[in-house]
């Protein structure tokens, strides 16, 4: 059973009525919802989707209709995943193809290089993000002239060899990496094979170099989307004392003292490896960065205890907390602890950089758990400034979850 035209009268919405044949050639599979389309966010979950018979492979082309059979949109079906749907464009007349993706990506390059002209400032950037650039569960991030892609969905992969020649068109000399993680593939049911990883690479921005090493542990070992944020940090810390917590691979200490000048730079973080990145990121910088390896809430106990020196710049970068919806309130939590410990460190007047890439915490949610870390650490808080991302990290009015960093700029007395 299909779902066909049944109305071509421009003037009335697109409509559907059943016919038992089979398909004609080059017309797509129909998924029909069980509601009316009253949303343009691309998502579509499973919960709102008619079971369809045959059931499209993952990451098929579909047309949808909605309960009366009026066009919704055409995207990927996938029945294995929560996001059944992912819309990609609502113009019936527009073909999801080779013209389609060589015109996203085009766009997508033209906001980073002409209107952005982020090839004057860096050559570390985000290509491509996902919903932001209309792309449902495609990521492409370059680092010098390795491009990394990233696949979040069983669609994106399947068009993996057309993706690779729309970037090619624009980056002809760079080196591909491209890769999914295990979650995604499990959730997503497509087998994505490890690649070798590219040599690694070094990364300029502001006239700071970095390390990349996409295919580590670490993926890249190195985040471009604090850059803005590293460099409006690095303006308060002429001749101060900088502790970054949860430094990964420098990124914050490194600017604070090559460009903000700081007097000492200490950065902390667990992971060993990381570690041994940074210190390779600071001598590549000439930078005297001691770095240490621990667990901050260990680290800033002990420093409260033996009545240490406070710093009068901290930055609090950690880790994504969660990706299930259901621990959003233990990831709370644990940014309350390490927010009101890392207060203690800052002396009166100092600056707080508190950050969360946690997307499944909201804004307001970040914020009124720095309200109550304040409280419950004895100290007055007062926000200069909320950022989040760069401009190279876009996201859609209709589509907030794009906006997942939060960074906060406070003053603490």
């Amino acid at each position: 059973m299909a779902l066909r035209p049944a109305c071509s009268d421009p003037m009335r919405p697109l409509r559907y009525h059943v016919q038992m044949n089979r398909e004609p050639k080059g017309v797509l599979p129909l998924i029909q919802l069980k509601t009316e389309r009253r949303s343009n966010h691309p998502w579509i979950f499973q919960k709102m989707v008619e079971k369809p018979e045959p059931k499209p492979k993952p990451g098929t082309v579909v047309d949808i209709v909605d309960r009366e059979g009026h066009f919704a949109g055409r995207g990927f079906y996938n029945g294995h995943s929560r996001i059944a749907l992912r819309v990609l464009t609502q113009d019936p007349d527009e073909a999801v193809d080779e013209t389609f993706f060589a015109r996203k990506i085009a766009e997508a390059v033209a906001l980073r290089r002409d209107l952005l002209k982020l090839d004057a400032v860096t050559d570390a950037y985000r290509l491509i993000h996902s919903e932001g650039d209309g792309l449902s569960g495609l990521v492409v991030d370059r680092f010098a002239n390795t491009l990394v892609v990233e696949y979040f969905s069983a669609g994106m992969f399947k068009q993996r060899d057309l993706i690779r020649r729309c970037l090619l068109e624009h980056y002809p000399d760079a080196t591909l990496y491209a890769f999914a993680e295990e979650h995604v593939q499990k959730q997503e049911s497509f087998d994505c094979a490890v690649p070798p990883s590219p040599a690694p690479t070094v990364i300029h921005e502001h006239g700071v170099k970095f390390h990349a090493a996409p295919g580590t542990k670490h993926k890249t070992g190195f985040f471009a989307d604090q850059r803005d944020n590293r460099k409006l940090l690095s303006e308060f810390c002429a001749g101060k004392r900088v502790l970054d917590l949860c430094c990964n691979s420098g990124g914050f200490g490194i600017y604070a003292k090559t460009i903000g000048g700081a007097e000492e730079v200490v950065g902390v973080d667990l992971d060993e490896e990381i570690l041994e990145i940074a210190e390779k990121n600071a001598r590549l910088n000439k930078a005297k960065i001691r770095f240490v390896q621990a667990d901050i809430f260990h680290w800033l106990r002990d420093a409260a205890a033996n009545n240490a020196k406070q710093f009068e710049v901290v930055i609090l970068d950690p880790a994504k907390m969660t990706r299930d919806r259901e621990q959003v309130i233990p990831a709370l939590k644990k940014y309350l602890d390490m927010n009101k410990l890392a207060l203690g460190a800052v002396k009166p007047g100092g600056i707080l950089l508190t950050c969360s890439c946690t997307g499944l915490v909201s804004e307001d949610q970040f914020l009124d758990m720095l309200r109550r870390a304040a409280f419950y650490a004895n100290r007055t808080v007062q926000v200069l400034k909320v950022t989040g991302a760069g401009p190279d990290h876009p996201w859609q009015a209709h589509v907030p979850e794009s906006r997942y960093l939060k960074a906060a700029f406070c003053r603490v007395e």
